[in-house]
This record gives C-alpha cells, structure tokens and sequence, in this order.
C-alpha cells in the first residue's frame, strides 16, 4: 500500500545506451542518490527481438531517499525489467506471467511528493530522449495531470489511510475466535468510517 509509479517501455535503438547512463548518473550526483550501472552496451544482434538472454541487465539504477529503486535497465531484447522481475516472471508460465516481467513500479510514498515529483520529471526527460513506447501509471496522478496540489492531496489522503490502518492494528486486537478475515473487514471499516470521505 502506497503511492507508487507503474511503468514500461523499450530502449530506442536510434539512442545511446553509454549516454542515458552519463545522464542518469550525473542527475543522481546533483542530488547525493546511490546508483548502480548495470552492463553499458547492449549485444545488438538481440534488440528488437521477443526473445531474450536471461542473465544479463543494461542500464542504470538510481535509489532517491525512502523512496524504492528507480530502474533505467533493460533486458538484451532492449525492453524494461529489473533483476527483481527477471527472478519472478523470467521463466513465466503463460503470457500473463510473461506480461508481468516488463511491467517496472517504483513506490514513493515514504519519500514524499517532493521526491515523486522529481522522479516523473526525470521518467518524462529520459523517456522522450531514449525510449520508446513508454506508458506510466501514476498513482499520484503527477504524470498525467502535472498538478501539484492534487499529488499533494494524494500524498495526504494515502498518508492517512495507511497512519489509520497502522493505528487500528495497534488499538484492536483480534477478537477471540475471529478469522483473519473477519478481523481485517472489521478493520477496514474502522477505517473507512475514521479516514474515508
């Protein structure tokens, strides 16, 4: 639970891989944010291509504070994964399986809509210079509305749900007998009725 940012897309093979790491990694030393490159130059003879080689990640990773990893990486066949979906969905099962390994989500409800912000500037500058059809779901609604009073309110309103979840856990006990089930529904409505609108 929280305000998190869903993504996807593929590598354009008219960029450069070389220069969106310089980019990534210089606009991670103006702000003090850990990051890890990954291989820097793709084995072109696979890009474009469904298929791909499992054991090999392209790109970049930056980690803002209290916010999860940001990934700029790649599989060799040049769409967006991470080594977290690589080792969930890398051998999928079916093509829903297969659909869940490009689909990149970062979470920054910790860091703050300040930091949210940041991060889909830097998507929406990245994305138009190298990469190619890239969608993003903002459960901030930053991405698509640029309105920062709404992120703000958004930000606010998750805050809230989640301090009033954690506050109802810690004041009701679970009832003698009762389900988990049962607890959490009657959590949830403790909640709705304190922090709903």
């Amino acid at each position: 639970m929280g305000i998190t940012i869903h993504y996807s897309g593929r590598f354009n093979p008219a960029a450069s891989l070389p220069d969106l790491i310089e980019e990534v990694k210089d606009i991670a030393g103006i702000y003090n944010w850990k990051y890890t490159i990954l291989e820097e130059t793709f084995a072109t003879e696979e890009l474009g291509k469904e298929q791909y080689h499992p054991k090999n990640l392209y790109g970049i990773v930056f980690s803002p504070p209290k916010s999860e990893p940001v990934w700029f990486s790649f599989l060799s066949n040049g769409r967006m994964s991470a080594p977290p979906l690589l080792q969930c969905w890398g051998k999928p099962k079916n093509k829903t399986e297969a659909a869940y390994l490009y689909m990149l989500f970062t979470k920054t409800q910790f860091a703050g809509a300040a930091i949210h912000k940041l991060v889909v500037h830097i998507l929406k500058y990245i994305s138009q210079k190298y990469l190619l059809d890239f969608t993003v779901k903002d459960e901030g609604y930053y991405w698509e509305t640029g309105d920062e009073k709404l992120l703000e309110d958004t930000f606010k309103q998750y805050t809230s749900l989640i301090e009033g979840f954690a506050t109802s856990l810690e004041t009701f006990p679970v009832n003698e007998g009762e389900s988990f089930m049962d607890y959490f529904e009657r959590m949830m409505k403790i909640v709705n009725e304190k922090y709903g609108k």
